[in-house]
C-alpha cells in the first residue's frame, strides 16, 4: 500500500505513528491459516501495541489476547475480545490483579512461580471458584536472539524448570480451587531460527505426555510468541514451517495450540513519521535533529535496535548522519551513521517497522506530550489516539499543587 506521508504530516502534524490495519489483518490471517487443520487460538500479545483500535482490529478477526497486566486484560475486553480468549501472563501478578482476573472469567492464568500458584489458590478459595491454570515452563533453550528479549533460559526471570513444573501440576490437580488446563513456554522475541522453537516444543510436549500419564489432562499447548520480522536483512521463519514444527512436536496429543504473536502482527505495519528541525556539524560528525525522540521510540536507545529510515522526496549526495532527537540525553537517537542527502528544516523522515514496541514503550520524559496515532484502513485515515497536550501531562499533578 502506498502511503501519502506528506498529506498525513500536513493533516496530523509530526511526530505521528501510522498503522496499516490491512497489513496487520493479513499477518494475522497468514498465521491462522498456517495452523489450519489443527485446533488453535491466536492470542495477540497486547504489549506490542496496546492501542484499543489495534486490539479491536484483531478481535474482529477472531483473535484472543495475551495480557501481562490487569490493565491489558481490561483493554482487551473493552476492545471486544471475548473473555474465554484472554490469558493473563507475567511474572509479578498481585493479589488484586489475580482477584479481578478471576472475577472477569478469563480463559486462564499463566502462572510463573510456586509462590504465585499458592496466591492464586488462596484468591480462588476466597471467591469460591476454581481457577483455570497454565504453568509457564522454562525449557532452558537458547533462542539465539538479543539477551534483553531472551526468556527461555534458566538465567532469565521467566517460568519454572521442568521438575518444579511437575510438582506444581500435581499440586494443582489435588487442589479444590485450581484446574490445570494448560502449559506454556516462550523462549524469546524476534526469533529467526526455527530450531530452538522446535526443540522447546518437543521438550514441553514430552512433559505433557508425562502429565497425561498421571491423569493431568492438559488441553492447551501455549507456544508463546516471538516470531521475528524483517528490520533489515533478517531471514525469517515461514508461518507454515513454524506451525508444522509445533504440530510435529504434539503429534498424537489432543491439544489446542495457542500462539501469542505481537511483533509479527504489528511491527512492519507501523511507521513513525518525523520532521527535520535542523542539521549541525561537530567537527567531522554530522547530526540531523528531528522532532521525534527516544521518548517516542525507545528501541534504538534501549537495544541499539536498527530501524530503516528514509527521507521523503529528497535527492542528493549521500553522507552519514546520526538521526537524533531533542531529548537531553546522549542516548537519544533513532539511527546512527545513516546515509542521507543534505537535509533542512521541514524535510520528512519515515522510520519503518515501528508498529511494535513503539508507542507502547513511549513516555513523557522531558515533559514531552506523547504523539498522535493514526490508522489507515481500506484507503481511509483516522485518528485512533489524539496527540497529548501539556494540560494532559499536568492534570493529575495540579490537584495537589501547593504554592
Amino acid at each position: 500500500m502506498s502511503i501519502n506521508f506528506k498529506k498525513i504530516a500536513k493533516e496530523f502534524g509530526t511526530p505521528v505513528y501510522i498503522y496499516d490495519f490491512n497489513y496487520m489483518k493479513e499477518q494475522y490471517r497468514s498465521l491462522k491459516e498456517a495452523f489450519e487443520g489443527q485446533k488453535s487460538l491466536i492470542t495477540y500479545a497486547i504489549k506490542a501495541n496496546s492501542n484499543l483500535s489495534v486490539i479491536a482490529n484483531f478481535a474482529k478477526e477472531g483473535s484472543g489476547a495475551d495480557c501481562v497486566s490487569i490493565g491489558e486484560v481490561k483493554r482487551a475486553l473493552l476492545a471486544g475480545v471475548e473473555p474465554y480468549k484472554i490469558m493473563f501472563s507475567g511474572v509479578g501478578k498481585s493479589y488484586d490483579e489475580l482477584k479481578e482476573a478471576l472475577e472477569l472469567k478469563i480463559l486462564m492464568v499463566n502462572v510463573e512461580s510456586q509462590a504465585e500458584l499458592y496466591l492464586l489458590e488462596e484468591v480462588a478459595k476466597e471467591l469460591g471458584v476454581e481457577a483455570r491454570v497454565s504453568i509457564r515452563v522454562n525449557p532452558n533453550v537458547d533462542p539465539k536472539t538479543h539477551p534483553y528479549i531472551s526468556t527461555g533460559l534458566h538465567e532469565n526471570k521467566f517460568g519454572v524448570d521442568i521438575d518444579m513444573a511437575k510438582r506444581m501440576y500435581i499440586y494443582s490437580k489435588n487442589s479444590q480451587n485450581l484446574d490445570p488446563v494448560g502449559i506454556h513456554f516462550h523462549i524469546g522475541s524476534q526469533l529467526t531460527n526455527l530450531e530452538p522453537i522446535a526443540e522447546a516444543a518437543e521438550i514441553i510436549a514430552d512433559l505433557v505426555r508425562s502429565l497425561k500419564a498421571i491423569d493431568i489432562d492438559i488441553k492447551f499447548f501455549d507456544v508463546g510468541g516471538g516470531l521475528g520480522v524483517r528490520y533489515s536483512d533478517e531471514v525469517l521463519i515461514k508461518p507454515k514451517d513454524y506451525a508444522n514444527a509445533i504440530k510435529k512436536a504434539i503429534k498424537g496429543l489432543d491439544l489446542t495450540i495457542i500462539c501469542e504473536p505481537g511483533r509479527y502482527l504489528t511491527a512492519n505495519g507501523g511507521y513513525l513519521l518525523t520532521k527535520v528541525l535542523y542539521e549541525k556539524q561537530n567537527g567531522n560528525k554530522r547530526f540531523t535533529i528531528v522532532d521525534a525522540a527516544m521518548n517516542d521510540l525507545l528501541r534504538p536507545s534501549l537495544y541499539n535496535a536498527y530501524h530503516r529510515i528514509e527521507v521523503i522526496d529528497k535527492d542528493g549526495e549521500l553522507t552519514e548522519t546520526d538521526i537524533v532527537g531533542p531529548i537531553c540525553e546522549s542516548g537519544d537517537f533513532l539511527g546512527k551513521n545513516i546515509l542521507m542527502p543534505e537535509l533542512e528544516g521541514g524535510d520528512l523522515l519515515v522510520v519503518y517497522s515501528a508498529g511494535a514496541y513503539g508507542f507502547t514503550m513511549s513516555s513523557n520524559y522531558n515533559t514531552r506530550p506523547r504523539v498522535c496515532e493514526v490508522a489507515i484502513e481500506d484507503g481511509n485515515t483516522r485518528v485512533i489516539r489524539r496527540r497529548e497536550t501539556f494540560e494532559d501531562l499536568i492534570e493529575q499533578e495540579k490537584l495537589y499543587l501547593q504554592n
